[in-house]
């Protein structure tokens, strides 16, 4: 019986419990609980389940929808993003859906050599053996670019002109290719060089000057089909041997001083002004005292003559038949002549000079060293960077000056720094592989750290409050009968007749004792002066009270209760 009254008791004090809280906080309490539950079910099931990587990017609609539709006939979970064209799937199981794909033949939107493998050879044209050639051969060169660290994607287009019957002209192939960069990298004129070397070597008659090849920024890294004869490709090979000097001897000084400072150690830098001028002179000198005779003519001349005197006219007579032409008196004369003429030539030696100067000449070099710290043990045995001696800063700076073939009298200038670098590549190396953990795996401990931190600061700032005010009425409300308890203790003490009841009515009679021991608490307690501290014989003594009439002393102290609010 006791046990069922106390357990009476324990309910109707909860019930009354909740009826001071109120419904509003009642309410109130129970929704933030049931966000709690929520929010902690949502945290639990995002970072229990599997991370999500991409399993194919940059897919075409079709292949996109081959791939999932077989994901989805093997039962594996995966995710759309990019409006289809990446699918994403557990990280834990991107390996083994791959291979599953590839058993299939799905291995992404890049097909090579393998179209050939599902071929009919039998009712396959030859206009379809040809485009499916093309296919496989731009497919492979696609796979082969994309294994650049720097290149993320790649299309390979391929034009093979086929001669025509009885046609003398001859098309050339040409070749044009797309690249994805990865960030922000972007590829030197060497790799763009490579890359066009790379397709012409694997397509038969392409040359590398017929290859165009643009970036996803729209910037046209190498023209195909320029005239080389014209302003802009002669300017732009001007450049290209300006770089290319620039590189090799950069090149040259880091490979040098390497050997000493240590792999990674040195960065150099070299600006070169060059002369792309050509020039062509000729020259010749005469030297005259180197006379020789080169040939020699000799001519001698006789001549004689014999001269009349007294020559008769010439008539009419004397050109008649028999005309006596001799007639009258005549006197003659005779005279010899001999010249001699001698001619010599003389060759002077004559030296002629063609001194032609062939553009690219080295008009001044400025070269940038920079040298990283020594790394040197410490007292406790670390390596720590320290600076480099002077001595040391000097032997290298004499190498660079051998190394490029430094000239002072053009005006080359040398700088050799020497800092220190920062190993960021070596610090992110170490973080994918700290305590074994990869670099996903520490930020997605660094985000349940945080969510953790949240979580209680809700908890603490939020909840804590709001429980505190919804049960404050409660605590009162257990004062409010403390307080009510020693009322009527003190009463019981004083020897009041019956306890108070609501409203001024009729209370609870009190039960008679001993006038000897009411006489004693009377003496022993003093309501003003209580503080809290009772006998325990009074606490029975109210006790009792209670237990005699139950029903009459909860009604008073409920209208005390009412009374207090």
């Amino acid at each position: 019986m006791d046990q069922d009254n106390e357990r009476g008791k324990f309910v109707e004090t909860i019930g009354q419990a909740f009826k001071n809280i109120g419904p509003g906080r009642i309410l109130g309490v129970g929704g933030l609980f049931l966000a709690l539950i929520i929010f902690f079910i949502i945290f639990i099931t995002k970072f229990t389940s599997p991370s999500m990587e991409p399993l194919y990017s940059g897919l075409e609609s079709g292949d996109s929808t081959r791939i999932t539709s077989q994901l989805q006939s093997l039962g594996l979970k995966y995710e759309l993003k990019q409006g289809g064209k990446e699918i994403l799937v557990p990280s834990n199981e991107v390996t083994r859906i791959r291979l599953q794909l590839a058993e299939q033949g799905l291995g992404g939107n890049v097909l090579g050599y393998e179209l050939f493998d599902k071929s009919d050879g039998i009712g396959t044209t030859k206009f379809l053996q040809d485009v499916q050639y093309i296919r496989a051969l731009e497919g492979e060169l696609q796979r082969t670019i994309e294994a650049f660290n720097s290149v993320k994607g790649a299309r390979v287009h391929l034009v093979l002109p086929k001669r025509e019957l009885f046609s003398r002209q001859k098309q050339e192939p040409s070749a044009s290719i797309f690249l994805r960069m990865r960030g922000s990298t972007r590829l030197s004129s060497e790799q763009v060089s490579a890359v066009q070397h790379l397709v012409a070597a694997a397509v038969p008659s392409l040359t590398p000057e017929r290859i165009s090849v643009v970036d996803n920024k729209g910037k046209l890294l190498a023209a195909g089909f320029e005239d080389t004869d014209s302003v802009g490709a002669v300017s732009s090979k001007i450049e290209e041997r300006n770089r290319v000097m620039e590189n090799r001897l950069s090149r040259t000084i880091e490979e040098l001083l390497e050997k000493t400072v240590g792999f990674g150690r040195v960065r150099a830098e070299v600006h070169a002004e060059m002369d792309f001028d050509r020039i062509s002179t000729n020259e010749e000198t005469f030297d005259p005292e180197g006379q020789v005779v080169r040939s020699t003519q000799s001519i001698e001349e006789t001549a004689s003559a014999r001269d009349a005197e007294g020559t008769p006219p010439i008539t009419v007579g004397t050109n008649l038949p028999d005309a006596n032409t001799n007639s009258g008196d005549s006197q003659s004369s005779t005279s010899a002549e001999n010249r001699t003429e001698e001619t010599v030539n003389f060759e002077i030696s004559k030296k002629t000079i063609n001194h032609i100067r062939e553009a690219g000449i080295i008009k001044k070099l400025s070269v940038a060293v920079l040298v990283d710290y020594d790394r040197l043990p410490d007292e406790n045995g670390v390596l720590t960077p320290k600076p480099r001696p002077e001595d040391e800063m000097g032997l290298l700076s004499d190498l660079v000056k051998g190394a490029i073939g430094y000239d002072a009298d053009r005006g080359d200038s040398i700088e050799v720094i020497n800092m220190e670098f920062r190993d960021a590549i070596e610090e992110e190396e170490a973080l994918q592989v700290f305590f074994g953990l990869g670099k996903n795996d520490l930020i997605r401990m660094a985000e349940l750290l945080v969510l953790g931190i949240l979580v209680l600061l809700v908890i603490l700032l939020v909840v804590r409050p709001l429980i505190s005010r919804a049960f404050e009425a409660t605590s009162n409300a257990a004062s409010a009968a403390q307080a009510a308890s020693e009322r009527l203790l003190a009463d019981q003490v004083s020897g009041a007749p019956a306890l108070a009841g609501p409203g001024g009515g009729s209370g609870v009679p009190a039960p008679s004792d001993a006038g000897g021991e009411e006489e004693q608490f009377e003496e022993l307690i003093d309501i003003d002066r209580v503080e809290g501290r009772v006998k325990a014989s009074s606490v029975k003594k109210v006790g009792e009270i209670v237990d005699k009439h139950p029903e009459k002393a909860l009604s008073i102290i409920r209208a005390w209760m009412y009374q207090e609010t």
